[in-house]
């Protein structure tokens, strides 16, 4: 995906079109570096407005489920663990193809379409009246979503003003995270109108981003001689992390050394392999390997990837305790998810703060490692009878800290020191092991629950909680990498 193998494709050269000065862009050239927009403030607002919405409807829909599953008539959280891995599944898949075309096309344009796409979804899985058509109404947000994530972050790249390039990718990246944090407080409220106001909140949001971003936000137009990424090798990424999600989140159902779950898993490796020796050789790949050459760029991706398994099993897996066995309403288990989430703002500030004097590789494993004690918390007070200040807040609070020392700083680390012109797809790749390990995430816990789901004994939510204080240590140890090198952030801009 970067400029350099664009450039090894031959092509019909199309008209020349410029960046935000000219000259313009030839074929696989990185070409000058592009003004900052006249309003970074509020360009600023408005693409971290889209990573919210983005991240918002991974995490907005937990608390909902049961309201989801009344109706549309499922009570199987095997099932409805699929509106929410099918969103993550197709973002993942798609984040690093819809970052590729943005470079090459343009990605003001794909970032308008990509909030047109999330909007319409939005009122189609808000209208829906089968788990079946919800999902799929799911999928189509996701593939809006897909093209926000690295888009935002490409547009922010141009519009920040050098110096503060740094830390406004930061604040792009905390608003991810506050999406995470905040989306089943969020959730509570709103399904107390109704589980379908998760999705057409979303409406009025679009419209007004649409209508700013058109006004405000500048463009890198697309270069001379663009050609279309790997398509196949977009759908062999797309089969292999489905397989994968599949097979972990079936094995309960079908056994772990069933011929169904096996077969699962094979095609997941298979077509994994595939995608990585077609990326290899393609001359206009979906993921230009030489990108995961950047020690940052791959332990960003790394760190990520383990740290979201580890959030969404402590996410999720809080929202079934609270609910099936104390037993409170969604609004009630949202409000008490709340205090974490409000948390967030000020230690992401902190973390930029303690970037100063202290290693950023330091502070987000230090993040990871504050949030595995919150595990242990959880694993050791949590119990059957409701002891929300003893029980639940000390661990809870934990995780919330240690999310947002370790998350902005992992994300804005690992794509701050790219190129511009390589920027949204080294967004992509991040965001993408972002995806994955929430679908890994809720994969695991739905294969420790079982069958019984929400009403699992208490020792399976501790192995759950275990697993996710294991990945959120291991998630540290990738995290001490992700420090850019000095020459790099001195000359960013």
């Amino acid at each position: 995906m970067s400029a350099a193998s664009a450039s090894n494709a031959s092509a019909t050269v199309a008209p020349p079109t410029e960046t935000l000065h000219p000259p313009a862009l030839r074929a696989g050239a990185a070409g000058p570096e592009p003004k900052p927009a006249a309003h970074p403030t509020v360009v600023l607002i408005v693409l971290c407005v889209a990573q919210f919405l983005s991240a918002l409807d991974v995490f907005i829909v937990n608390v909902a489920l049961p309201k989801i599953s009344v109706g549309v008539g499922s009570s199987s959280l095997s099932d409805l663990s699929w509106v929410l891995n099918a969103y993550a599944i197709v973002i993942a898949a798609l984040l690093i193809p819809a970052g590729r075309i943005a470079d090459l096309f343009g990605r003001k344009r794909a970032f308008l379409l990509g909030l047109g796409v999330f909007m319409v979804a939005s009122v189609g899985a808000a209208s829906s009246g089968s788990l079946s058509m919800l999902v799929g109404f799911r999928v189509l947000q996701a593939a809006g979503a897909a093209a926000l994530v690295p888009t935002s972050l490409g547009l922010l790249l141009v519009a920040a003003p050098p110096e503060k390039r740094e830390l406004q990718v930061k604040i792009w990246s905390a608003s991810a995270a506050l999406a995470a944090a905040t989306g089943p407080v969020i959730g509570g409220l709103l399904v107390q109108l109704s589980w379908r106001w998760i999705f057409l909140v979303n409406i009025p949001v679009c419209l007004v981003a649409i209508a700013v971003a058109v006004r405000f936000v500048p463009d890198v137009k697309r270069q001379i001689g663009a050609r279309l990424p790997d398509l196949i090798g977009g759908l062999l990424l797309v089969v292999a992390i489905a397989s994968l999600a599949l097979g972990l989140v079936r094995a309960p159902y079908w056994g772990w050394t069933g011929t169904r779950t096996l077969i699962s898993f094979a095609v997941s490796a298979v077509t994994l392999a595939g995608f990585v020796c077609r990326s290899a050789r393609h001359p206009v790949p979906v993921l230009d390997l030489n990108l995961l050459r950047s020690r940052v760029l791959s332990s960003a991706s790394a760190s990520t990837l383990l740290y979201f398994a580890a959030f969404g099993i402590l996410l999720l897996s809080s929202v079934l305790w609270i609910q099936g066995h104390w037993h409170y309403s969604a609004v009630k288990t949202g409000l008490s998810i709340a205090p974490g989430p409000c948390l967030v703002p000020f230690f992401a500030t902190l973390s930029e703060v303690l970037s100063k004097p202290i290693r950023v590789g330091v502070i987000a494993a230090g993040g990871c490692v504050v949030s595995a004690v919150g595990a242990a918390l959880l694993l050791s007070s949590m119990g059957p009878s409701p002891e929300y200040v003893a029980g639940f807040l000390p661990g809870w609070l934990l995780v919330c800290i240690g999310f947002a020392l370790s998350m902005p700083t992992v994300l804005a680390a690992g794509t701050v020191e790219l190129a511009h012109e390589q920027s949204a797809t080294g967004s992509a790749v991040v965001n993408m092991a972002t995806q994955v390990g929430l679908v890994l995430g809720i994969s695991i816990l739905v294969a420790v629950l079982g069958t019984a789901s929400a009403a699992a004994g208490l020792q399976l939510f501790r192995t759950a909680w275990w697993i996710a204080g294991s990945s959120a240590i291991v998630a540290g140890v990738a995290a001490l990498l992700v420090t850019p090198p000095r020459r790099r952030l001195s000359t960013i801009g």
